[in-house]
C-alpha cells in the first residue's frame, strides 16, 4: 500500500494523512468491533485515526494500537497520527488539561497529534443523554478555552490544536485571542453541503478543513442517505467505473481539504482509499457543483432546539 499523501498544518510539525478513519459509530459498536476494524483498517493503509472522548471509542483506539504494535503492522505509534477531541462538559480553563490526560489514559498514549474543541459550547454539568436541557448549555468562553488547548501543546500533550463545528464567526473569535492558531477545523463537508463560504475563509487563514460525513453519514441519528442516492453522483460514478462514495471522496479531496471517512467493512475502507489516481473532469465537478444544499448536522438535532444552539446552527 502507498503512503497516503499528507498535508502540512499550520502551528504543527507532522503532516497529516489526508484520509482518516472515523470511529464514530451510531448505534455505538462494542469495544471488540471497533477494536477489529481499527486493526483492518492499519493493515489497509490507514494512519490518521480519528476519535473523541464523546465518541467512546478511545479505549478500543488504543487498544488496537497498542496490538498493532505487537503485531508488528506499524514499527512505532509514530507513525499515526490522532485525533481526538475535548468534550463540552470540559471545555472550562481549568478542566482542560486533566480532560486532556483523561483521553491520553483511554488512549494509551504519551500524547495526540491532534485536539480539537469538539463544539463551540460549553454544557454545564456532566450530560448523559441529548438532547439537554436549556441551562446546560452556556456559551463558549472562547479565550479561557483557547488558554487551555494552547496549554496541552506547552506541556507536550499534543502536537496540535484545533476546532471542530466552528463557523467563520467562530473562528474569528479563537484567531482574535490565539497565540497557537487553530491548526484544524474539522466540520460537515460533502456534495451535498460544500461550505463554499467557509472553505475560502480557512484558506486565507492558514486552517485546514478535515470533512466529516463525507458521504452523508448515512444511517445515523444526525445523517441521512442525500450523498449516497444522489442521482448526479451515481452517474458519474457509472461512467467512471468508480463507487459513488469513491466519487464523493475525490470531489471532497480536489476541494483542497482532508477529509474523515468511517466504515468498518473491510472492502469499503479499501475503496475509500483508492481516490489519488484519477480525477474528475470539470463538467463532472460543474454538475457536482449544481447540486441542491442542505446542512444535515445541526447542533439543534443533537443537543435540542435552544435559541443559542440555534444562533449557531445559522451561522455560516
Amino acid at each position: 500500500m502507498a503512503k497516503l499523501p499528507g498535508v502540512t498544518l499550520s502551528s504543527c510539525e507532522k503532516p497529516m494523512p489526508v484520509i482518516g478513519m472515523g470511529t464514530c459509530s451510531f448505534p455505538p459498536a462494542d469495544l471488540e468491533t471497533t477494536k477489529t476494524a481499527i486493526i483492518e483498517a492499519i493493515k489497509a493503509g490507514y494512519r490518521h485515526f480519528d476519535t473523541a472522548f464523546a465518541y467512546g471509542s478511545e479505549k478500543p483506539l488504543g487498544e488496537a494500537i497498542a496490538e498493532a504494535l505487537t503485531l508488528g503492522l506499524i514499527m512505532s505509534r509514530d507513525e499515526l497520527f490522532i485525533t481526538t477531541k475535548l468534550w463540552s462538559s470540559y471545555a472550562e480553563r481549568d478542566q482542560i488539561v486533566p480532560a486532556c490526560k483523561m483521553s491520553l489514559q483511554n488512549l494509551q498514549l504519551d500524547y495526540i497529534d491532534m485536539y480539537l474543541i469538539h463544539l463551540p459550547v460549553r454544557l454545564t454539568g456532566t450530560v448523559f443523554s441529548m438532547p439537554v436541557e436549556k441551562d446546560a448549555i452556556e456559551p463558549l468562553d472562547v479565550k479561557g478555552v483557547w488558554e487551555g488547548m494552547e496549554e496541552c501543546v506547552k506541556l507536550g500533550l499534543t502536537k496540535g490544536i484545533g476546532v471542530s463545528n466552528f463557523s467563520c464567526k467562530k473562528l474569528e473569535k479563537v484567531l482574535a485571542v490565539a497565540t497557537i492558531p487553530p491548526a484544524v477545523n474539522q466540520v460537515e463537508l460533502n456534495p451535498t453541503w460544500q461550505q463554499k463560504e467557509l472553505r475560502e475563509f480557512c484558506k486565507a487563514k492558514g486552517i485546514e478543513i478535515t470533512a466529516f460525513s463525507p458521504l452523508g453519514a448515512n444511517n445515523t441519528k444526525w445523517g441521512d442517505n442525500r450523498v449516497m442516492d444522489s442521482d448526479v453522483l451515481a452517474e458519474i460514478a457509472k461512467f467512471r467505473g468508480k463507487t459513488v462514495a469513491q466519487v464523493a471522496l475525490r470531489w471532497v479531496y480536489e476541494q483542497g481539504v482532508s477529509l474523515v471517512a468511517k466504515s468498518y467493512n473491510k472492502e469499503r475502507m479499501k475503496q475509500n482509499l483508492q481516490i489519488f489516481d484519477w480525477s474528475l473532469s470539470e463538467e463532472e465537478l460543474e454538475k457536482i457543483s449544481q447540486i441542491p444544499q442542505r446542512k444535515g448536522v445541526t447542533l439543534a438535532s443533537i443537543l435540542g432546539p435552544h435559541d443559542l444552539v440555534l444562533e449557531l446552527d445559522a451561522e455560516v
